[in-house]
């Protein structure tokens, strides 16, 4: 039977070998615009995973246009470090591409020497609040001319295709949107007009690359903006593209100042893809389908459904830069997927740190080489079988020696399952998942429903110890706390008790935000209710978005401090706190628990007593490291560890990167 996904596709004159498309990330391993070998191994890996097309960048077509943690292609110099790395990725059996860009507006003037950013017209952005410099009619025009000298270096480089930008909030689809193009000139006003910059940088490409060479633009569907582009206007500019010269089409969506979720876990698997679909009705090149593609099967059923030609599948080879060749060889149960968290992709950006990944410790370390066999195999025993411990094992595996995990419970995964329970954040479970499947499939002893002790370490012996016992929720001393209608979080998140419909959460932190959105979820209409009721004209659209997002419980969270979710990552805090308003969630700052009665709970706030009527107090103050058996180990003179939350409480991404470098360095 013939797979959709690994049938060739061409793109003007350029066979690709599969529909699995690998577009562009900034990852944040440049330096000063150059290729570095951690870009190279990086690229490599994802080539040699499979992935029938690779596109890096973005790259820079003028000093304006980034900063120096993008790929540099505004002059000569950049020449043979894009080579090296285009031929690094076609060396390992796929088509390689450079994306080409100008940030425009959202670029910050620290990154350009104190010189002010620029866009059509002088509007500031959300993001930077810096008020850009409007452009004249010679810097377009220079603009142009920089973006057709990019792509002939990227030519000459020895790249297989050119991908320009045109979305996602960046310069030109800046001067395609009424919301940032005010200008009266031959490029702004109307829909012809504004369109004029990208086609004219189309044209120019066109011209100096040649008509056989293929010239993508990855553009957006929908901007998701308020008062900007809907999805029938670009398609009419995505017509014009493919008139203008233009091959192939990659749908994303939304700018990065938008408030409708893009790239969060919350977002459906392949829910874009109606973008593509559109547009692909539209044109009569091949079109690539964007956002959220994170397994074979979603990607199999958006091709054969015939929403679009190809899928790209950024942060999913991130996650598992084997996924092509697993899903080729009928592996797709070995495959470990995005779960959309974006801690180490997204949020190590805002921190000047490279791209790294929760679900996969050795993505961003490649360049570092395979792990070195260990001269002499040892006996590890691992106690806790969460992310940490799984991930320790795994590790230590690869080491060489042979490895025992303990488990007190029936599954691995530990906290990944509370992370997953709330409507929206299933894919932490899948996580835990996955990860069991990789520990499964080397040679490592699993051992569940065991309690280990002091006895049971004395009878195994072993080389070794890795800690990764986790933690346990914090029982902060409130008057009152003991009594029957208070419930942990924790117990909540497992759905293990039931909470009455005055709900009042003390502590405001992740667990208690995830708490709250879980319990928000109980008695609103699920999605195929929504559909339902919809297409059979049943209820108002205003009366499906209520019942849609209030539930049957009336929930409060205590806050002490100014601001919920501290601990929530910046590309995910956000969109959890819009959740949290959506659902009625009543949210309490600066807000001190005092006591807890049998009517509800007393707070402080402002130096008022007040109190707040409630069936269930849940507590979500926190945790603290659980590592009982330390000083048992000690006692013993037994060499050990301690990795995750049992040194110290943390993301689960520190948890998984701990725990495979313990593991690794046994």
């Amino acid at each position: 039977m013939r797979d959709p996904l690994f049938e060739a596709i061409k793109i003007n004159n350029m066979e690709v070998k599969n529909r699995i498309y690998l577009p562009a990330i900034t990852l944040g391993m440049t330096q000063n615009y150059e290729v570095t070998d951690q870009i190279v191994e990086f690229y490599a890996e994802r080539a040699k995973g499979g992935a029938g097309m690779i596109c890096v960048g973005y790259a820079t077509v003028d000093e304006l246009a980034g900063s120096p943690m993008n790929l540099g292609a505004h002059d000569d110099s950049f020449i043979p470090g894009l080579a090296k790395l285009s031929k690094a990725i076609q060396d390992n059996g796929a088509r390689s591409v450079v994306q080409l860009n100008h940030s425009g507006r959202y670029n910050f003037s620290f990154f350009t020497g104190g010189k002010q950013p620029v866009a059509p017209s002088p509007i500031a952005s959300k993001l930077t609040r810096e008020v850009p410099k409007e452009m004249t009619a010679e810097d377009i025009q220079q603009t142009i001319a920089s973006f057709a000298s990019a792509a002939g270096r990227v030519k000459e480089a020895g790249y297989d295709a050119v991908e320009v930008l045109s979305g996602t909030g960046y310069l030109i689809s800046e001067f395609l949107s009424p919301l940032t193009n005010k200008r009266e000139d031959e490029y702004g006003g109307s829909l012809e007009n504004r369109m004029r910059f990208g086609l004219d940088i189309v044209k120019a490409i066109r011209k100096t690359v040649g008509r056989e060479y293929p010239l993508i633009i990855r553009m957006n569907g929908n901007d998701l903006m308020e008062g900007g582009q809907d999805r029938f206007e670009l398609v009419d500019y995505a017509q014009a593209l493919v008139e203008n010269g233009v091959d192939c089409i990659c749908v994303n969506v939304g700018w990065h100042e938008a408030r409708v979720p893009q790239i969060v876990t919350s977002v459906p698997r392949g829910v874009y893809g109606y973008l593509a679909r559109g547009i692909k009705n539209a044109v009569d090149v091949p079109v690539i389908a964007s956002h959220r593609i994170n397994d074979p099967a979603t990607a199999r059923e958006m091709l054969v459904d015939d929403m679009c030609d190809m899928v790209a599948m950024g942060r999913s080879l991130i996650a598992d830069p084997d996924l092509p060749n697993k899903a080729r060889e009928g592996r797709e149960d070995e495959i470990v997927h995005c779960v959309a968290c974006a801690q180490g992709c997204f949020d190590h950006l805002f921190k000047m740190k490279h791209v790294e990944c929760l679900c996969n410790p050795k993505a961003g370390h490649e360049y570092e080489g395979g792990i070195e066999k260990a001269e002499v195999s040892k006996n590890v025993m691992i106690i806790g079988g969460g992310a940490a411990g799984m991930c320790a094992a795994l590790g230590a595996s690869e080491r060489g020696h042979k490895v025992s995990l303990y488990e007190k419970s029936s599954k691995l995964g530990g906290q990944l399952y509370l992370a997953g329970a709330p409507i929206g954040r299933e894919e932490f479970a899948e996580l835990a998942k996955d990860l069991e499947k990789q520990v499964a499939l080397k040679n490592i002893e699993i051992f569940y429903n065991t309690e280990v002790g002091e006895d049971l370490i004395k009878e195994k012996n072993p080389d070794a110890v890795i800690l990764a016992t986790g933690s346990k929720p914090i029982a902060p001393p409130i008057p009152g706390a003991k009594l029957p209608h208070v419930l942990q979080a924790w117990d909540v998140l497992h759905d293990d008790v039931i909470t009455g419909k005055k709900v009042v959460i003390i502590g405001g932190g992740s667990v208690g935000v995830e708490t709250a959105l879980h319990l928000a979820d109980k008695g609103t209409l699920s999605g195929d209710a929504v559909k339902f009721l919809l297409v059979n004209k049943a209820e108002t659209y205003e009366n499906l978005y209520k019942l849609a997002t209030k539930g049957s419980k009336d929930i409060t969270i205590v806050e002490m401090i100014k601001k919920l979710g501290k601990d929530i990552g910046k590309s995910t805090r956000w969109v959890m706190m819009q959740e949290l308003e959506k659902t009625e969630v009543n949210c309490m700052t600066l807000a001190k628990a005092l006591k807890i009665t049998e009517k509800g709970v007393t707070i402080e706030v402002g130096g008022v007593e007040k109190e707040l009527e409630a069936d269930t107090v849940i507590m979500a103050a926190g945790s603290k490291s659980y590592n009982p058996l330390q000083k048992v180990l000690e006692d013993n003179n037994i060499n050990y560890e301690m990795v995750g939350d049992a040194n110290k409480v943390g993301l689960a991404f520190n948890a998984v990167h701990a725990g495979f470098k313990a593991g690794r360095t046994v």
